[in-house]
């Protein structure tokens, strides 16, 4: 009989279909040096879509700053190669960070176009509110481009609704209340 590896919390490996393994785990601050310098592999407009804006750097300290959280009111997963936090390449962040309000929580996820299409973010998105259920929070949201119909799908598929903004043109918000159904 084959041995089981034992993996910490919140740690998975994951097969994509194009036959890449990856290892889901929580963000380290380890992380921060080759997220920030594999940031110019990213296409202007994943950028774009992550951040709300155009950004054509990632600096020391935004990356420091996503790499160190707060584990009482925020959580991030990375799909990285399966190498130690600082020698793995990074190919998707997911994070969720709870509101002032104490009840709902903001989600934000980045997946490259070089593992786009491959059932990461649909995962990634079912781990954040996985988490935000165990948190006991009442919604979770983020908002997205009107054109980014692939995220938009995803947030339907899992149960989202969209809400309309209108301070914020050209953005949707979509948002899953935890205390409706499961997703």
């Amino acid at each position: 009989m084959a041995a089981r590896e034992r993996l910490p919390p919140w740690h998975e490996r994951m097969r994509l279909p194009n036959g890449r393994e990856v290892l889901i785990r929580p963000i380290r601050p380890e992380d921060a040096e080759p997220i920030r310098a594999s940031f110019s592999l990213l296409e202007p407009e994943e950028v774009r879509q992550r951040f709300l804006y155009a950004l054509k750097e990632l600096t020391t300290d935004m990356a420091d700053r996503m790499t160190r959280i707060n584990p009482k009111t925020e959580f991030a997963l990375v799909a990285a190669e399966p190498l130690p936090p600082g020698e793995a390449l990074v190919g998707a962040v997911a994070r969720i960070a709870i509101d002032e309000n104490g009840k709902d929580a903001e989600f934000a996820i980045l997946v490259s176009h070089y593992v786009a299409g491959m059932g990461l973010g649909r995962y990634l998105m079912t781990r954040l509110v996985k988490w935000a259920r165990g948190k006991k929070l009442d919604r979770v949201y983020g908002d997205v481009f009107e054109h980014n119909q692939a995220m938009l799908s995803l947030a339907e598929s899992l149960g989202f609704q969209r809400e309309f903004q209108q301070d914020a043109p050209g953005l949707i918000r979509v948002a899953l209340d935890l205390k409706a159904r499961k997703a």
